[in-house]
């Protein structure tokens, strides 16, 4: 049944899974950084939306096949695992012309993608599937419910990693400051991708 109780558990659950650090807050700082806030929202909403749909799949049955079939999960780890070694490569340098209008930051279907890749993002989703989707009540309302909470936290708790990128923009004129920022993001990266395979 879904009350106050099953609400509250599930948007605190939301929250510290999506305010911690991953690989979509460390891509939303550094987009943030590079190109501010207000062009970063597409980014924010492809992750919010992405991460909504994949929770409503598995909460429909695709975590079922997952389980049973663990290696999916396995190739699935893998190009995680290639992919943020990729994205750790590519931010080391990424700050230095953060200036300057190279680039852009990722389009809604783009992070929205992303999202079925990234193993935090899969965690989060059957989690929630297995621990707080409301069973007694029918499969749509539940999915529904689990996928609409999933945007309402999400989007808050990572639009504060971009928020505070592009607040930081003065303080990247250091060189030295530059230089950990870049090396701090790619090592959080790389160590959630070695997590990844060693678990």
């Amino acid at each position: 049944m879904i009350d106050a109780a099953l609400i509250i558990a599930l948007a605190s659950y939301y929250t510290v899974m999506f305010i911690t650090p991953g690989p979509n807050n460390a891509m939303l700082t550094i987009s943030g950084l590079k190109f501010g806030f207000k062009r970063s929202l597409p980014h924010i909403s492809g992750i919010s939306l992405g991460h909504a749909l994949q929770v409503s799949l598995i909460c429909t049955g695709l975590g079922f096949i997952l389980i049973q079939n663990p290696q999916f999960q396995i190739v699935l780890k893998w190009m995680c695992f290639f992919y943020l070694i990729y994205l750790a490569y590519k931010m080391i340098g990424s700050i230095k012309d953060y200036k300057k209008e190279k680039g852009r930051p990722l389009k809604i279907y783009e992070a929205a993608l992303f999202q079925w890749i990234n193993p935090k993002a899969w965690t989060i989703a059957i989690t929630v599937a297995s621990g707080f989707m409301p069973l007694e009540e029918e499969l749509w309302v539940a999915v529904i419910f689990t996928g609409l909470m999933s945007s309402f936290v999400s989007f808050p708790c990572i639009s504060l990693w971009a928020l505070f990128g592009s607040l930081i923009k003065n303080l990247i004129s250091n060189t030295l400051l530059k230089k950990i920022f870049e090396y701090f993001f790619a090592i959080l990266l790389i160590s959630t991708g070695v997590y990844l395979i060693l678990n």
